[in-house]
Parts: C-alpha cells; structure tokens; sequence
C-alpha cells in the first residue's frame, strides 16, 4: 500500500527530530516539532510535563552518553501514527539513572510510536532495551 502524503510529511518529521533533538541536543530545533500539548510515555524518569519532560530526557541522555547518536533502523507510518525502529549508540561518561560513568561504550535499542498532528508531534511512546543497557553498563548479568 502506498504511502500517502502527510503520511511521508509525518516520517519526515519524526526523521528530523531524532536528528535535531536525541543526536545533536538541538533543543529549540526539536521543540519547534512537538505540539505544545505535547505528551511524551516512556519508562524513563522524566521530571516536567510535556515538552519539558522531552527536553530533560535529551539532556538527561546526551549527558550520560557522550557522542550519542541515534539512528532509524525502520519506520513506517500509517494515518497520524509513525514508528521508528532506533539503535542509540555513546559511551557512559556521566551519571544515568544513578550509574557513575563507567567510559563504557553501549549500543541501545528501541521503538518509539509518534503521533503527529497538523505537522507537530503531539504523542510519543518509547520503549528501550534498558536491560540490555544495564546488561551492557555490567549493573545486571548477562544471561547464559
């Protein structure tokens, strides 16, 4: 099935917010794209509402990882919503979720759904592979 329209302009949306808001920590940049009743579900602590609480995960994240990059495996959209399939990738140089920095380099995965408005991102819900981060970051044991 072909994609529409605003289904591309959506893809392109959320393409530009990984690029300007979790990479670069650009973060009037990826404020212009979310709704100001933007609504952000992740399992990450996340103090503030809304924008707020998206700007705190950017800096929380780009300041425990130095160099983090992300990057969309796959995406698709279908009506207002658009996943992403993203690997997250830095080395733990500051504090997150209470770790000291360990200068060790992690490879993250996830999926995060965006619900797109009138060309804002109005909903987020994330999900990451933070056992795996914690695996990496030697806090849980690897399994077998």
């Amino acid at each position: 099935m072909e994609q529409t329209t605003v289904e591309k302009a959506n893809m392109d949306i959320v393409r530009k917010f990984f690029e300007v808001g979790p990479s670069k920590g650009d973060l009037p940049a990826a404020d212009a794209l979310l709704a100001t009743d933007f609504a952000l579900h992740t399992p990450l602590p996340t103090p503030g509402p809304g924008i707020e609480a998206m700007n705190n995960v950017i800096t929380i994240c780009r300041a425990a990882f130095h160099g983090l990059h992300v990057t969309i495996d796959d995406m698709m959209a279908n009506g207002d919503k658009v996943s992403a399939r993203f690997t997250a990738r830095g080395v733990h140089k500051g504090e997150f979720m209470g770790l000291p920095p360990s200068g060790k380099a992690i490879v993250m995965t996830g999926i995060e759904i965006f619900r797109l408005r009138n060309g804002k991102i109005v909903e987020l819900w994330g999900e990451a592979n933070l056992l795996g981060l914690m695996q990496q970051l030697g806090v849980v044991p690897a399994f077998g």
